[in-house]
C-alpha cells in the first residue's frame, strides 16, 4: 500500500492555549516498505500514527493512500476504510476484558460484508499463525503480556490489511517477548504488508528499511538507507 503524507498539521487548542502537534510533515511511503518513526517524547510520533490510521483528523494537508485522499472521509467511510485496509497494533494491546480472545478478534471483522463461515475462518487463521489457537476461549487476564500482544497483532491482520500501523509494539514486554514480536512484524513485512511502527527502540528499529525522526512536530532527518 502506497502512502503520500503532504503538509500535514495538527493543532490542539484549549481555551488559552494552542499545542502544534505536527508542523508541515510530508513524506511517502512505497508499497511494501517498513518504517520505523523515531523521536522523543512528546515529538508528535503517535498523533502522526494516529492520523494515519483513520483515528484522528489533520488540522490542515492531504493524506492520500493508493492514491485516494482520505483525511475527508466521514466516520462511516472511515470505519469501513480502517476496518477492511488498515490494522492498528498499539502498545497496551487494547482487547477487552470481557470479551474472550476469539472474540476480540472477531471485532474488525463486523463491519466487513463477510458471511460468518468466512469471518469464522479469517479468525482462526490469524489465531493459528500467532500461535494462540490454543487460547481462543480464554480471557485477556488469563494471558502472558507477550500472548495479549499475539492476540492483537492476530486482531489487527484478520481483515489482511494491506497497512499495519504499530505503535511502540513491544513496549509493555520483556525482551524475549519483544524479539517474538518484532519477528511477527518482519513476517508480515516479508509477506507484503506495509508496516508504520513508533517506536523508542533502537534495537527494534534495525528491522526497518528506512527511519524518520520527529522532533517537535517536524521532520529532522529522513533516512533512506537500512540501518
Amino acid at each position: 500500500m502506497e502512502l503520500q503524507i503532504k503538509n500535514l498539521k495538527k493543532v490542539f487548542r484549549t481555551e488559552s492555549v494552542m499545542t502544534v502537534a505536527l508542523n508541515d510533515v510530508s513524506f511517502s511511503v512505497d508499497n511494501g516498505s517498513f518504517i520505523a518513526i523515531m523521536g522523543p517524547s512528546g515529538c508528535g510520533k503517535s498523533t502522526l500514527l494516529n492520523i494515519l490510521g483513520l483515528l484522528d483528523n489533520p488540522t490542515s494537508g492531504k493524506y492520500l493512500i493508493d492514491g485516494e485522499e482520505v483525511q475527508n472521509l466521514n466516520e462511516a467511510q472511515r470505519t469501513r476504510f480502517r476496518c477492511g485496509r488498515i490494522g492498528f497494533i498499539f502498545q497496551s494491546f487494547n482487547l477487552i476484558e470481557e470479551m474472550n480472545i476469539r472474540d476480540n478478534i472477531m471485532l474488525p471483522l463486523n463491519n466487513l460484508p463477510l458471511s460468518a463461515a468466512d469471518k469464522k475462518q479469517r479468525v482462526e487463521d490469524a489465531m493459528k499463525r500467532m500461535g494462540i489457537a490454543h487460547r481462543a476461549n480464554h480471557y485477556p487476564s488469563q494471558l502472558s503480556g507477550g500472548q495479549q500482544q499475539r492476540a492483537a497483532i492476530a486482531r489487527a491482520i484478520v481483515c489482511r490489511p494491506g497497512l499495519i500501523l504499530a505503535d511502540e509494539p513491544t513496549g509493555n514486554l520483556d525482551s524475549k517477548n519483544g524479539l517474538e514480536v518484532m519477528e511477527l512484524l518482519s513476517e508480515l513485512h516479508r509477506d507484503g504488508a506495509t508496516v508504520i511502527m513508533v517506536t523508542h527502540s533502537q534495537r527494534d528499529a534495525t528491522y526497518a528499511d528506512r527511519i524518520i525522526n520527529l522532533f517537535d512536530g517536524s521532520i529532522v532527518e529522513n533516512i533512506n538507507e537500512k540501518i
